[in-house]
This record gives C-alpha cells, structure tokens and sequence, in this order.
C-alpha cells in the first residue's frame, strides 16, 4: 500500500517548521511510518544548491533561483519522496512545488505558466495528497522572525513577501480540494488541531492505519 505525501506552506515565520515536527511526533504516536524533510536542502544535492545562496556578494537572478530549485526538487523527489511513499510511509515536507510558484513565479515575477510547467517537470506530475498552508500577514511574519539572520529571500522585503502571500492565497482558491489553509496568527495548538482532524480524515480515506 502507498503511504501519502503532505506539504505544509506559507511565508517566512508561518510556523511551518513547528507544525511539521509537532504532526511527525503525533503521527509516530499512532504508529505510522513517517518521513520528515524539507527543501530545497532534503538531500545532499539539496544542501549544496542551498549553500549557493549563503555566498556572500553572488548575484542569482530569478530564473537562476527557479532552476536550482527545480533540480534540488527533481533530486529530492527521487531520492527520498516518491521511495518513502512507495514504501507506505507518511513523508511530511516543509516546503514544495507550491513555493517556487509563489516565490519565483508571483514574488520575482516570472512566468505564472512557465514556472508552473517546469514544476510539473522537476516532480514527474507528483503532486501532494494535502498541502498545509499557513496563512500570516506579513507584518506579523517579519515580527516573528525579527531579531535572527535573515536568509536571501527574507531581506528581500514587505512588497516581495505580500506578493508571496497573494500567491499562495490564489494558488489555494484554485485548489480547495488539495489546500486547505489556516490562520496561523492564533495558539499553536489550536491550529494544529485543526491540521491533525484533517490528516486523520485523509489517512482513512487513503485506508492507512497504525
């Protein structure tokens, strides 16, 4: 029996990270096999592409950006994704095709269709069974993440990181069926309550148990 691939989404400070670790413990709790990982640093490979944008004073244009991307994808996905699901295991992703759309495609300004067929490309079709998308105003977003390091893409500012929200905003209108987004201003444990009733209901609809 096939496992299920679940991606969890949002702009930066969204609380991703915390939510894919706190579904991992509990989903362990019921026994279930599951897979953590993250992009674009899943694997090796990933790690190198991510060490790429950590070099001080190199430029990376968005088309650049969108094509490392999609080959860290590309390598995660047959490297550790589609294995762990053909093994039944539940694979839990900070991070997936959704983001190059939003950050590359509505935030850097590329190609909405363009980028959307270079995903479908990079992941051979494969799309998550559920997407988990965490949903915060911007100007809460910067202040949850003020005070640490910020990476390429968080310097990059309110107007870059609106037009991410927009995104990903129209990219779950487009799909309820797949998305389902959540406020993620409010307790941590309330919305992930919300997210654990949801993955239940889609782990017996795909007939997996503990």
């Amino acid at each position: 029996m096939r496992g299920c691939f679940i991606t969890f989404e949002g702009v930066e400070g969204a609380g991703k990270t915390t939510h894919v670790r706190l579904l991992a413990e509990w989903l362990r709790q019921q026994r279930l096999g599951v897979v953590e990982s993250r992009e674009p640093d899943g694997t090796p490979l990933g790690e190198a592409v991510l060490s790429i944008f950590h070099i001080e004073g190199v430029a990376i244009s968005p088309l650049t950006e969108l094509f490392l991307f999609e080959a860290a994808r590309h390598q995660h996905l047959t490297e550790l994704i589609e294995p762990a699901v053909a093994r039944g295991q539940v694979v839990l992703c900070d991070r997936f095709a959704d983001s190059t759309l939003a950050y590359q495609g509505y935030g850097r300004g590329l190609d909405l269709e363009e980028v959307d067929k270079l995903n479908h490309w990079a992941t051979l079709g494969m799309r998550p069974d559920l997407t988990i998308l965490l949903d915060l105003e911007i100007p809460a977003a910067f202040a949850r993440i003020r005070g640490r390091p910020l990476d390429r893409f968080e310097q990059a500012g309110l107007e870059f990181h609106e037009r991410v929200r927009k995104g990903y905003l129209e990219i779950a209108a487009r799909e309820p069926e797949r998305i389902l987004p959540l406020a993620a201003d409010r307790p941590v444990e309330a919305v992930q309550a919300e997210i654990r009733d949801r993955v239940m209901r889609l782990l017996h609809t795909r007939g997996i148990r503990s």
